[in-house]
């Protein structure tokens, strides 16, 4: 079947209003300030002339700051301001194409979250308001969203953290600890100029304790004031405090200096163990080897997630009779139209949908790609038609064989290995906003941008269900107009569009100008121009 090609987006526009340039105009200032006082010679009204003389500075310096600037750098503008133009490269008919592999404009970003000199050193063990305790909830990355908000809110309190619970009575029944997944010395050391973190309450103190550790749950998204006016007095009153079920319990919008310290948790504190990160390696090691670059795609298309959004897939009254059996678990969920919530783009696309939204987008049929997910609804039958897209289809079951029979009675284990290979492949796909779209998609961005495509459900439902009326070319035409601001490109960051955790923005910085440039000039497709599609 014919693909379209390839689009392009615009890009984040430079800070041209920082740059000055020293000199060219300080001469000319003294000379129109003496010109000035040489005219005042009647004594009449008392006029102060030094305000006259900084105003006419002012407007001096920014004429100079403007024409100097600007025309130092046109030729260099004009091009940048040729590639905010958005559009498609049609067959035949292009004006200009984008690589759908990578996006163009992530060298103009780079992530940073050091702490500043003013950020104080953490307060020890001894001088703590008490011991944190922190019951993490969920799957593997939502207990990360809750580990990086605990670290955060243990220094919001001075107090010290004890390192993290994870759950082990949700829906994946995983009784995995802290230690069973992540380097629990490098997570306490990485930290602890940040957070004072140990592995327990010492024995001593909780033996010397009157009561057992008050336990509470904050409501979601609690402002660091919350923290200081509810849950302080209780921690300094009760010296041991729990707080349960930890997952979105700190406010998305924060200081920028806390919101480092949830990247620098986030990004680089928690690290795999390393029987797990030597597993997902090789995994990548055995996919380059086969193909130079590859697509990660993370289905999402689990018997729990279909029956949660009451969404239906085409599979008969077998499908409807066992998601609905499923939807039974969550008693606050009502009946839906199944119809009518796939028009307004809350359901999943199935794996033969996101196999076409990739052909439609470019990707051609010789494409290797690994998919990330748990158990597929359907099974074989329900991936075959994505096989047939992409012969070259991959899972940590086929890739890893025997190595992988010492994980498989661990979900989140197994979720590290997915999270590794999808983290370090060169287009990660996700088909749901849940948490490891999230989570991944934010590491991504701050990791240098990596394309990361994430369907525009709202309108490529609809178009999905329209698909068999219209041919090939005017489907992909509309993918392609439809995921516009949904390829990961650098300008999707807003502050304070959506969670922290998917759009890091405190974390990620621009470039000086000059230096991009000059990286721009050295890359041999600056001197190309856009001279065609970069697959």
């Amino acid at each position: 079947m014919g693909v379209a090609k390839a689009w392009r987006f615009s890009v984040m526009p430079a800070k041209l209003a920082l740059l000055q340039h020293p000199s060219g105009s300080v001469l000319s200032h003294k000379h129109e300030c003496c010109r000035c006082r040489s005219s005042a010679a009647q004594p009449r009204k008392p006029i102060s002339w030094s305000l006259i003389c900084g105003l006419m500075l002012f407007c001096l310096g920014m004429i100079s700051l403007f024409t100097g600037h600007v025309a130092s750098d046109l030729e260099w503008y004009s091009q940048r301001l040729m590639k905010r133009r958005s559009y498609f490269r049609l067959e035949g008919s292009n004006k200009g194409p984008i690589d759908i592999w990578k996006s163009d404009y992530a060298n103009y970003f780079y992530g940073c979250s050091k702490r500043s000199r003013n950020f104080p050193h953490p307060v020890s063990e001894r001088s703590s308001n008490g011991y944190l305790l922190i019951g993490a909830s969920g799957g593997l990355n939502q207990q990360r969203t809750g580990i990086s908000d605990a670290v955060v809110v243990a220094r919001i309190l001075n107090a010290t953290l004890v390192v993290p619970e994870l759950d082990h009575n949700s829906y994946w029944k995983d009784d995995s600890d802290f230690v069973d997944i992540f380097d629990v010395n490098w997570f306490i050391s990485y930290l602890a100029k940040d957070v004072t973190i140990v592995k327990r309450v010492p024995d001593k103190f909780m033996r010397s304790m009157e009561k057992p550790p008050y336990t509470m749950r904050v409501p979601r998204k609690s402002p660091p004031e919350y923290y200081l006016d509810q849950v302080l007095p209780i921690l300094q009153r009760r010296s041991v405090l729990q707080l349960t079920k930890f997952d979105y319990r700190l406010a998305n919008n924060i200081d920028d200096e806390l919101q480092k310290l949830r990247c620098r948790t986030n990004y680089h504190a928690l690290r795999f163990r390393k029987p797990i990160q030597e597993l997902g390696q090789k995994l990548v090691t055995r996919m380059r080897a086969m193909a130079k670059r590859f697509i990660a795609v993370h289905l999402r298309f689990e018997p729990d997630m279909l029956a949660f959004s009451g969404c239906y897939f085409g599979g008969g009254d077998k499908e409807r009779y066992e998601l609905g059996e499923i939807r039974k678990r969550w008693e606050t969920l009502t009946d839906v139209d199944a119809d009518e919530e796939r028009r307004r783009g809350r359901c999943p696309l199935t794996p033969h949908e996101v196999g076409l939204m990739l052909r439609a987008l470019g990707f051609a049929n010789d494409t290797y790609i690994y998919v990330a997910s748990g158990e597929i609804y359907g099974g074989e039958e329900t991936l075959r038609p994505l096989r047939g897209l992409f012969p070259n289809y991959y899972t940590k079951e086929m890739l890893a064989g025997e190595e992988l029979k010492p994980f498989l009675p661990f979900s989140s284990r197994l979720a590290s290995i997915d999270y590794i290979v999808s983290d370090e492949s060169d287009v990660f796909v996700t088909n749901n906003n849940g948490n490891m779209a999230k989570i991944l998609a934010g590491r991504r961005r701050y990791m240098g941008h990596k394309r990361t495509i994430r369907p525009n459900a709202k309108r490529l439902g609809p178009l999905m269900m329209e698909r068999d009326r219209m041919d090939w070319y005017t489907f992909a035409r509309k993918v392609k107009t439809f995921q516009k601001g949904f390829m990961g490109e650098p300008d999707e960051m807003r502050p304070g569009r959506g969670e922290f955790h998917e759009y890091p923005y405190s974390c990620i910085c621009e470039r000086p100008l000059g230096d991009v440039v000059d990286n721009k000039r050295e890359d041999p497709r600056f001197e190309q121009g856009n001279q065609g599609f970069r697959e």
